[in-house]
């Protein structure tokens, strides 16, 4: 079986989020099951060629080869190549987004066609590579490819890749697809609806987001065309690279630690990152972290809401990353005022990262929405116990424990409420005064299994499925 992987980032090479990593760590993980891959990624500035032995083939095309049964090609142009960010710069997305990613879309199978590369399966990843499944069908169908099976996953239902109507000439397809049937959105185009209504299966990354996007709530306005595919999405979970997150292996911790060594290796990575921030040291004291996005999807609004009342409390609180800077504002103005028990960093810094998961007790993770989520399975393998909203794949990877039994792995609430969030952190400091429970919770989140391989097997059921039908 040979799987080509279209998408248009994919870490080591060019990543800005969950999207990257997982085009980056499946189809290794497919490649150690036997199954060859290969990438195509647009060739992004950012991208170190040198670093990675990247060849030029052609003006349009370089490659790279990662493992025998992993190669990657790179689809050059200026559209990419000339351009600092892989969807826009500080001041937005690109507003020529629609030609680059349609050229990537159709120079892939281009490329493909010309070079006879063979392929089994076109698995494409968000709205950026779904004009891929479109152009299969419509240019394709007589020649090499006929018998090729097209896969979109779908990694953020947000983000569609809406564009102005007069644009469509652009897509070089027959004027009738511009419909309400197939690429038409309430006059504009969609690229992910094309997407979905020509791929022969759609993915989603969490079982409970396969549910979730078929509900007005969720679905971004393509709940009906969802529910209008002939078979169900399958939610498939991500997994997380543990050859970067172990902290058994992590060059970027003070001590590295197996988890039977969790007590004493999660104390003197606390007291280092205590003393890095400048914040009181101290075991006692229970540690908060969130290391995200700044932004809306993330709940940060819901910490905003509740940091008066939080930083009332006797605790200490970590927040990492880069986004709105109406958010980081309030959040400065806050660290400013309780410096002994905020600490407030907006920039992208992935040692210091590594660090704060492995010296925190608690990760706050109160997205509104969250296809999969990687933080919260980074922050158990780490022994750090997530406190999430229940929704999307915090559903699919976060079991509530229970302080009777002993079972469960994190703590989810119910309501997107300040309450119920509220309620949750209380529900944190007392588990944490009570060591033997607050152990058991740790030892339930570092047993959890998050590796690439349980999603590469059911990837590789759903191939098969796919190539037998």
């Amino acid at each position: 079986m040979h799987v080509t992987f279209c998408a248009v980032e994919a870490a080591p090479f060019a990543q800005t989020g969950g999207l990257g990593e997982v085009c980056g760590s499946l189809p290794l993980a497919l490649a150690k099951k036997g199954v060859t891959a290969t990438i195509f990624l647009p060739r992004h500035k950012s991208i170190d060629f040198k670093k990675f032995s990247v060849e030029t083939l052609d003006r349009h095309l370089s490659r790279t080869v990662l493992s025998p049964k992993l190669d990657v090609y790179f689809i050059e142009h200026d559209y990419f190549r000339k351009r600092d960010g892989i969807y826009g710069d500080g001041h937005g997305d690109y507003s020529d987004n629609l030609e680059r990613f349609q050229y990537y879309c159709a120079q892939v199978l281009k490329v493909i066609v010309e070079r006879c590369l063979k392929t089994d399966i076109l698995h494409c990843h968000d709205w950026h590579a779904a004009l891929i499944p479109v152009y299969l069908q419509e240019h394709y169908r007589h020649s090499s490819l006929s018998s090729v099976k097209g896969i979109l996953t779908i990694h953020n239902m947000a983000h569609q890749g809406i564009f102005s109507r007069e644009k469509y000439p652009h897509l070089h397809l027959r004027e009738t697809l511009h419909s309400p049937h197939y690429l038409e959105y309430f006059g504009q185009i969609n690229f992910l609806k094309g997407g979905i209504v020509f791929s022969d299966k759609v993915t989603t990354v969490s079982p409970q987001y396969a549910k979730e996007i078929l509900t007005k709530e969720f679905g971004c306005g393509l709940q009906g065309v969802v529910r209008a595919r002939p078979e169900p999405v399958v939610g498939i979970l991500n997994g997380i690279n543990h050859d970067i997150w172990n902290p058994a292996t992590d060059r970027w911790i003070v001590q590295r630690y197996t988890p039977k060594e969790v007590t004493e290796g999660k104390s003197v990575n606390k007291a280092r990152l205590q003393e890095a921030l400048c914040l009181p040291g101290g075991r006692d004291i229970p540690l908060f972290a969130l290391v995200s996005r700044i932004v809306h999807q993330k709940g940060v609004d819901l910490i905003l809401d509740s940091m008066e009342q939080l930083l009332g409390m006797d605790i200490q609180l970590v927040m990492l990353g880069t986004g709105e800077s109406r958010y980081e504002k309030q959040i400065r103005a806050f660290a400013d005022r309780h410096p002994q028990k905020l600490w407030a960093g907006f920039k992208f810094d992935d040692s210091l990262a590594h660090q704060i998961y492995a010296g925190a007790d608690w990760f706050l993770m109160p997205s509104r929405f969250e296809p999969c989520g990687l933080s919260q399975m980074i922050s158990m393998t780490y022994g750090t116990i997530p406190i999430a909203f229940k929704t999307g794949g915090l559903v699919d990877t976060i079991q509530p424990f229970d302080a009777v039994g002993l079972k469960g792995n994190g703590l989810l609430f119910e309501h997107f409420t300040k309450k119920d969030f509220l309620h949750a952190l209380r529900q944190a400091i007392t588990l944490y005064r009570d060591q033997e429970k607050f152990h058991a919770l740790r030892h339930n989140a570092l047993a959890a299994d998050f590796s690439w391989e349980h999603a590469a097997k059911e990837y590789i059921k759903a191939y098969q499925c796919l190539l037998s039908a």
